[in-house]
């Protein structure tokens, strides 16, 4: 049995699996995805180019290309594709990051807003948008960004929002509270925790140590307990998780 021979035989294998799980699914699809993952592990990378020459077959390199054109555009596979991460998931409670990523498609530059579960120290992206613009997002776009996974994945399931600092401000936390999701946040130097900023809170906090304020504080509306550590460069960094 020749690689090719192999290549083929394993993505019809993968394809049946994947039957199993999604029998509403049209085969066609399904073989498609199934030629995408087998090409993905084989190349080990995300470039179209190199990955549609991945695709097991003896087409041409162009009728590969649009094929996998076909797979990334499918309706099915959009609808379906979260609902079967979801499935995979750890039981129990996760922690969720948002974080901004900038990429690339051709020459058009990506401000991609993203929303993902955190496993063995990676992040797993389950819903993302692509920003109109450069920069940060506005607290609309956030929340309809955790809507939107919520239907999928409640919020009884979310130990804890992790997020930098760009993701602050009282009209966000309050949709948050009131959702129920407990959230992690690093906040700027110069938030005012009741009339204090919060490098003078913590100013003598020393390398290493982890010190919290011994009562909560109201930070952008919300009562939280904030903590503070310095890293090794010597820099304080703060966060707040709820009480």
């Amino acid at each position: 049995m020749t690689d090719l021979q192999a290549a083929c035989l394993e993505s019809i294998k993968l394809c049946h699996l994947l039957k199993e799980r999604f029998p509403s699914l049209r085969i066609d699809t399904l073989q498609r995805v199934a030629d995408v993952i087998c090409a993905l592990i084989e190349k080990q990378t995300t470039n179209q180019k190199k990955l549609a020459n991945g695709l097991p077959g003896t087409s041409t390199a162009e009728a590969k290309r649009k094929r996998l054109t076909r797979c990334f555009q499918d309706e099915q596979v959009d609808v379906c594709w979260l609902p079967f991460l979801i499935s995979l998931l750890p039981k129990g409670k996760l922690v969720l990051t948002m974080d901004r990523t900038n990429w690339e498609h051709g020459e058009t530059p990506l401000n991609l807003l993203v929303l993902g579960v955190v496993l063995e120290g990676f992040t797993l992206p389950l819903v993302w948008v692509a920003l109109p613009h450069g920069g940060c997002s506005d607290s609309a776009t956030r929340e309809r960004l955790v809507a939107r996974l919520l239907k999928r994945l409640p919020a009884k399931r979310w130990k804890a929002l992790v997020a930098d600092r760009e993701f602050f401000g009282q009209e966000w936390f309050t949709f948050l509270r009131k959702r129920g999701i407990r959230r992690v946040i690093r906040i700027r130097a110069d938030t005012v925790v009741d009339e204090l900023r919060t490098e003078v809170w913590f100013e003598t906090v020393q390398a290493g140590q982890l010190q919290c304020l011994f009562e909560k504080g109201r930070v952008y509306g919300s009562l939280m307990q904030v903590v503070a550590t310095r890293d090794a460069d010597g820099d304080l960094v703060w966060c707040w998780p709820p009480m």
